[in-house]
C-alpha cells in the first residue's frame, strides 16, 4: 500500500481519490509532471526573468490543466509554485511539505500543497498562490523586507522585535496577528527551522483587511545544514542561539507581544498536544528514515528546553 503525497494516506495508486479532489472536483488521475528535476531546474534558470516569483531555492510557476491532467509551467498567471529537488540539498521539497504539515495541525494557516511526481521519479513540492482570486485577481501581498525598506540582500537585517513592530502599524487587528506570531515563531523554534528572515513573513490585504499571510517557506533547516551556528534568523533580545523559554515565551511572547499569560500557556499546551499528531506525520513523510529519525530527535531537543 502507498501513501498519497497531496493527503499522506494510504491508497492504491500513486494518489488517493481524496487527494485528487483536493486538486479539483474535476480530476481522476494525474500523469507524472512532464519533467525531471535536472529540467525543472534549467526552466527555473530561463525563466527566472519572466516570471512573478523570487528567491534562491529552484522555482516554477504552473497551472493544473484538467485536460491533459499533469500541471503546466507557465510565465503568467500561475496559480501554483512548483520547486524540484535540489542538487545540494536532499529531500528538500519532502522536508517542505512535512514541515507545512506540522504547521497545519498546529493551527497555523498555510496554503493548499503537497508533492506529486515527475517523470524521472523525483517528487516536486507544490504550493498554492494564496494572493490569487478568481478571473486572474490578484490581491496585494508586501514582505516585510520591504515594509521595513530592506531588500533581499538586508531581509537578515532585522529582529523579531522589528517583525512584530511591523504588526502594529500595518496590521487592520494588530492582536490577532501577534497572536500568530507567537505561535508560529515557537512552532519555527521547535522544528529547527532557523532561517525565517524578514521575506517570509508577509501581510496580505484582501476583503478590506491587512493581515499576516498564510505561511510558506517553512523548512526544518537544521535537518539540511546538520550543525548551524544560529537558531533562528532574527534575534529576540539580541539573541539567535541558546533560546530559552524565558526569552521565547515570557519576554517575547508576554513582553514584546503583550499576550497574557493564559494565552501564552494556551499556545503552549496546543504545541505540546500536537506531538504525537508530528510523529505520525513525520513517520508517514516521504524522507528517508534516516532522516525522518534526525527531523524527530530536532524536535525532542527544542520541546525539552520550551516545554
Amino acid at each position: 500500500m502507498k501513501i498519497c503525497p497531496i493527503t499522506y494516506q494510504p491508497c492504491e495508486g500513486e494518489y488517493s481519490k481524496q487527494g485528487l479532489k483536493k486538486l479539483s472536483q474535476k480530476l481522476t488521475r494525474l500523469h507524472d509532471f512532464p519533467y525531471t528535476a535536472e529540467e525543472q531546474i534549467r526552466e527555473s534558470t530561463i525563466r527566472s526573468g519572466k516570471m512573478s516569483i523570487q528567491g534562491v531555492q529552484p522555482k516554477l510557476s504552473a497551472l493544473l490543466d484538467l485536460k491533459e491532467k499533469t500541471f503546466r509551467v507557465v510565465n503568467t498567471f500561475g496559480r501554483y509554485i512548483l520547486k524540484p529537488q535540489h542538487p545540494m540539498y536532499p529531500r528538500l521539497p519532502e522536508n517542505e511539505d512535512l514541515t507545512m504539515r506540522l504547521a497545519e495541525v498546529s493551527g497555523i494557516e498555510v496554503p493548499f500543497h503537497g508533492l506529486i511526481y515527475c517523470r524521472d521519479g523525483s517528487m516536486t513540492y507544490f504550493v498554492k498562490r494564496f494572493d490569487r482570486g478568481s478571473r486572474k485577481k490578484r490581491h496585494p501581498v508586501e514582505d516585510f523586507a520591504q515594509l521595513l525598506e530592506l531588500n533581499r540582500e538586508t531581509k537578515y537585517e532585522g529582529s523579531m522585535e522589528k517583525v512584530a513592530g511591523v504588526l502594529d502599524r500595518f496590521s487592520t487587528f494588530p492582536a490577532i496577528d501577534k497572536r500568530s506570531l507567537f505561535r508560529l515563531t515557537l512552532f519555527n523554534f521547535l522544528v529547527g527551522n532557523e532561517d525565517m528572515h524578514l521575506k517570509n513573513f508577509s501581510l496580505l490585504s484582501k476583503s478590506g483587511k491587512v493581515e499576516l499571510s498564510p505561511c510558506y517557506d517553512l523548512i526544518n533547516t537544521t535537518l539540511v545544514l546538520g550543525q548551524p551556528q544560529e537558531e533562528i534568523a532574527l534575534p529576540i533580545k539580541g539573541k539567535k542561539n541558546k533560546l530559552t523559554r524565558e526569552v521565547l515565551v515570557d519576554y517575547f511572547g508576554g513582553e514584546r507581544l503583550e499576550l497574557s499569560e493564559n494565552l501564552t500557556g494556551r499556545v503552549l499546551k496546543e504545541l505540546q498536544a500536537s506531538q504525537p499528531m508530528w510523529k505520525s506525520l513525520i513517520h508517514a513523510s516521504f524522507l528517508t528514515d534516516e532522516m525522518k529519525a534526525e527531523y524527530q530527535h530536532i524536535i525532542h531537543k527544542r520541546a525539552d528546553r520550551l516545554f
